[in-house]
């Protein structure tokens, strides 16, 4: 595992704790997050990314536990599928409870939700002590950043924090899988 800089998490954190939005690598792409249970800093995340809140979010932890607040389990034999694929950049929708916040989940009754291999990423969510609002940093209908320079020239600096690393894997979106199926929405 690379050398975490644990002050930068420790800040990151931070800044998430008290209603910011930081820029961080994952394994696809840089992502933009927040605390999802502030609504004024998904307010202001979907703001700066241009997103309509009814399309949704993903969720990302450093391990299954952290999602539990926010979404239902399946059949055994249906999560012993999804943890299977875990970590990495395997996401998938599952049924969210009822107290699950809708500027997550938009006009679904799913979550998307992924626990994450991408060192940065789990490491944040581990210093946060809990899953993280994940979406590309990017405007809505443009590409996703892949490294610190091009989330500061698409974002002009709006994220709160940015965690300087390598994004790993290929480069493309995470797959999503609705999880009472396993049916692929995005390969």
């Amino acid at each position: 595992m690379p050398f975490l800089p644990r002050h930068r998490l420790r800040l990151a954190a931070h800044v998430m704790r008290y209603g910011g939005v930081v820029a961080y690598p994952t394994e696809a792409v840089y992502g933009l997050g927040c605390d999802p249970w502030n609504r004024a800093a998904v307010e202001r995340l979907l703001t700066i990314k241009q997103r309509d809140v009814s399309k949704g979010l993903i969720l990302i932890a450093a391990d299954p536990a952290q999602l539990t607040p926010f979404v239902e389990d399946l059949s055994a034999e249906r999560m012993a599928d999804i943890h299977a694929s875990w970590p990495g950049p395997h996401t998938w929708l599952l049924p969210a409870r009822p107290s699950t916040p809708r500027w997550l989940t938009g006009r679904f009754e799913t979550l998307a939700v992924r626990v994450t291999a991408h060192p940065l990423s789990a490491g944040l969510c581990k210093t946060y002590g809990g899953a993280i609002v994940s979406t590309s940093a990017n405007r809505a209908g443009r590409p996703p950043a892949r490294t610190s320079l091009r989330v500061r020239l698409a974002l002009y600096e709006q994220p709160d924090a940015l965690l300087v690393g390598a994004c790993s894997g290929s480069g493309r979106p995470s797959s999503i899988r609705d999880g009472r199926t396993g049916r692929v929405l995005r390969g």
